[in-house]
């Protein structure tokens, strides 16, 4: 996540959040997301 918003210029991620849920007995899906801003000085 943080190099794909390095790649768009973003020096910040904002409202991470992470996600599981079962697929099938013995295996998970675990998801990451956010959103990727710029964060400028005041």
């Amino acid at each position: 996540m943080v190099a794909e918003a390095k790649e768009i210029g973003a020096n910040a991620i904002v409202m991470a959040r992470f996600s599981t849920s079962m697929v099938m007995s013995g295996a998970a899906e675990l998801l990451a997301y956010g959103t990727a801003v710029v964060v400028e000085p005041e």
